[in-house]
């Protein structure tokens, strides 16, 4: 930068530095903090306690994005199975119609997160370190299912294998593989 330029800067510069507080000063007003109502208990007791009762459908009410996208689950032969019912507002192209991507895709990790919480000790949240998808056919507006299995599970990384189904399980219309931390 030339000395012109960086004198002009200096000049413009200089004065809204120099009135500008060095110091923060709090509100005068803060917000106040809310209250706990009563004891409730925090997220960790409430996914102790829906593991030790094996109840999906509760872990799913605590869980905000399963609750946008309407998730369902229930055991099938021993099977955590989960279900997206028909919801228009997940439609991709309203020509056929079909599902859109993302939500497919948001279901199948959702489903993956709330496999492991069912089947794994740890009360903590997976965190997604990798998620890759397979569009295998085109997902119809109808009801869609999903179930997992853990292929591998290290000390602080998990691998799940997770399958969608509308009408035929052997008819997948994706599949995915995910890597979780879990430590």
């Amino acid at each position: 930068m030339d000395a012109e330029v960086a004198g002009v800067m200096s000049a413009r510069l200089d004065p809204l530095l120099a009135s500008a507080s060095t110091t923060l000063t709090p509100p005068a007003n803060p917000p106040k903090q809310p209250e706990r109502i009563g004891s409730l208990p925090s997220l960790r007791d409430a996914i102790f306690v829906i593991q030790q009762q094996q109840q999906p459908e509760l872990l799913l009410a605590t869980l905000p994005y399963a609750q946008l996208l309407g998730m369902k689950a229930f055991y099938q032969e021993g099977e955590l199975v989960l279900h997206l019912p028909t919801n228009k507002s997940n439609i991709g192209n309203p020509t056929l119609p079909a599902l859109h991507g993302g939500a497919i895709a948001g279901f199948m990790e959702m489903s993956a997160v709330v496999h492991l919480l069912m089947s794994m000790e740890s009360v903590r949240i997976p965190r997604v370190v990798d998620f890759s998808i397979d569009y295998v056919r085109a997902g119809r507006l109808e009801d869609t299912y999903v179930s997992c299995s853990v292929v591998r599970q290290g000390n602080k990384l998990v691998n799940v294998a997770i399958t969608a189904w509308q009408q035929d399980r052997h008819n997948p219309i994706a599949t995915a593989r995910a890597h979780f931390l879990v430590d």
